[in-house]
């Protein structure tokens, strides 16, 4: 039994790395950060973006996720710079990264700019077992009740934008790193980082007087899985609210709701309910909730509102 729970808890732990360090997000348009470093410095304000995303609710063991996010022009609009923190709890493994991202715009025309981006951090994973029941007390996986490790990483992006339509390219983590518990006799490999390739696109429509149509993409590709494919269609009426549905290939469907409070804060919810049979019965659905706050660089400076990337 101590084998199938540990079993268990390694692949959900491997969905999770794919989902959540992967950056599974619902908002992963308002949290492009997260995504792409190159997106750093975009916003022409101080942005800073929190969310939480519970996923599979009342699934006990389920992942947990949290993201913050902050970035900003730095010297002149040429150079953006940001922080980026996750932290991820899946049954008895807890992850947290931290990177700082570097970005450069270069202007192509009146209209648009293209952004490289460079970021660089620490990846640290902990492994308590404490909370596990087992049969065979003795059994020497599970004599090491804390597995710890503290690893670094760095990756790239690209980001093409305009006032109307971005798209991006972003390999976050390039180094492919192992975390094992050498605590057993010989070397245990509990997870392991894979490259993951990202793609990122979107555009603003006008549909008359009130309304506006915002049509974005999240491609997500990895070596030895499926491709997935984020794709949502958010409403905006008035530039003061957002609503619309959300489809992940190969995993959920759902619907985003948000609100401009104010020209400077935006708030957003989420909720996505799973089409795999194996997991959707187990689980009433995954909720997120999403603040981003633009904070003004100069006194008498003017954001434009609303910014919809």
């Amino acid at each position: 039994m101590k084998q199938a729970i540990l079993i268990v808890f390694i692949i959900i732990s491997g969905f999770g790395i794919n989902a959540q360090q992967a950056a599974m997000f619902t908002h992963y348009s308002f949290n492009t950060l997260a995504i792409n470093p190159a997106y750093a410095g975009t916003r022409d304000a101080l942005t800073i973006t929190g969310l939480h995303r519970a996923q599979w609710v009342n699934f006990e063991g389920a992942p947990q996720t949290q993201t913050i996010t902050a970035h900003t022009p730095f010297i002149n609009e040429k150079i953006g710079i940001g922080l980026s923190f996750l932290h991820d709890n899946i049954g008895p493994t807890n992850t947290s990264a931290f990177y700082i991202d570097f970005s450069y715009k270069i202007k192509i025309n009146e209209r648009a700019k293209l952004a490289f981006g460079l970021k660089g951090g620490l990846n640290y994973r902990l492994t308590d077992l404490n909370g596990l029941t087992i049969k065979e007390a003795n059994d020497p996986v599970f004599q090491s009740d804390l597995v710890s490790k503290l690893l670094p990483n760095f990756g790239f992006g690209l980001y093409y934008f305009t006032d109307k339509y971005y798209i991006g390219l972003s390999i976050p983590q390039l180094l492919e790193n192992n975390f094992e518990d050498n605590s057993v006799s010989g070397t245990t490999d509990l997870a392991s980082e894979k490259k993951h390739y990202f793609l990122i696109g979107g555009a603003v429509f006008n549909l008359g007087e009130d309304f506006k149509i915002k049509p974005t993409t999240f491609i997500k590709v990895t070596n030895a899985a499926p491709i997935e494919a984020d794709l949502t269609a958010l409403f905006y009426f008035r530039d003061k609210i957002w609503f619309g549905p959300m489809f992940r290939t190969g995993d959920a469907f759902g619907a985003l709701v948000g609100l401009f409070i104010t020209d400077q804060l935006a708030v957003g919810y989420s909720f996505d309910w799973s089409m795999v049979n194996t997991t959707a019965k187990y689980n009433a659905g995954s909720h997120e909730i999403m603040i981003r706050y633009d904070f003004l660089l100069k006194q008498n400076k003017k954001i434009r509102s609303p910014r919809y990337f």
